[in-house]
């Protein structure tokens, strides 16, 4: 272990007398406040975004950098805008692909102390930024109307299942969700189906939450076809 993770060890360890706690506690809740007032008057006023969710490691000229811009490009051109994590990576690639079909590009970055900053090809008046994990999510489950998911990590794991975790139990619409790529999902999705699904801990109608594909084209297809069935419109 390293001596600043030591050292973090011990500020946070260090134990706080009652009243610091609940002063602590009291001024975290103002800053929240100004958290999911920002977003939500930010956000209201930009329309319709699908969200795009991905891993911060994936690198220029990966197979899951093209195909994020691609979905990203071709949903903006059929009058979606895009918002993302604000990040590098699939995020990025997102962004780019917004930005260069002249939609609205938005981002929702995380302060964090490494890994991610903001990146270059969101919009600069739709850029927010946020200390808490958990008032970002609620402003992605807010304001997308559809989520496409990208191989990731644990950030995109937290993402997708609480999107399903939302519409499953009717507190978000049922809105499609749409993950990327049949070789990287193939394996979690054989264990859902053969696992939580024979073991009674899932219905199977939960598995109609999510679909499974291969291509951009594909993606962009599903977003369509579900605004058409419900003759809902885009960001025109």
């Amino acid at each position: 272990m390293e001596q600043k993770d030591i050292e973090r060890l011990r500020k946070e360890f260090n134990p706080k007398t009652w009243m610091q706690t609940k002063a602590h506690d009291s001024w975290s809740v103002f800053k929240i406040m100004a958290e999911v007032v920002e977003g939500y008057e930010s956000l209201s006023k930009i329309g319709p975004c699908v969200a795009v969710f991905g891993s911060a490691r994936t690198k220029p000229g990966d197979v899951c950098y093209e195909t994020a811009e691609q979905v990203a490009y071709h949903l903006t051109k059929k009058g979606f805008g895009i918002i993302t994590g604000g990040g590098p990576g699939a995020m990025e690639a997102a962004n780019k692909g917004a930005h260069y079909a002249g939609g609205k590009s938005v981002g929702l970055n995380i302060n964090l102390p490494h890994e991610q900053s903001a990146n270059p090809y969101i919009d600069p008046d739709k850029l927010i930024n946020f200390d808490y994990f958990f008032t970002r999510k609620l402003m992605f489950m807010r304001y997308s109307q559809g989520y496409i998911v990208l191989p990731g990590g644990f950030g995109t794991m937290d993402e997708l299942f609480e999107a399903i975790t939302l519409i499953q139990t009717d507190k978000l619409v049922d809105f499609p969700i749409v993950l990327i790529s049949r070789d990287y999902w193939g394996g979690l999705i054989d264990w859902i189906k053969n696992t939580m699904l024979k073991n009674g801990k899932i219905s199977a109608k939960d598995l109609d939450i999510f679909h499974l594909v291969d291509t951009a084209a594909e993606a962009v297809d599903v977003i369509e076809e579900f605004y058409q069935k419900y003759q809902l419109k885009p960001n025109f």
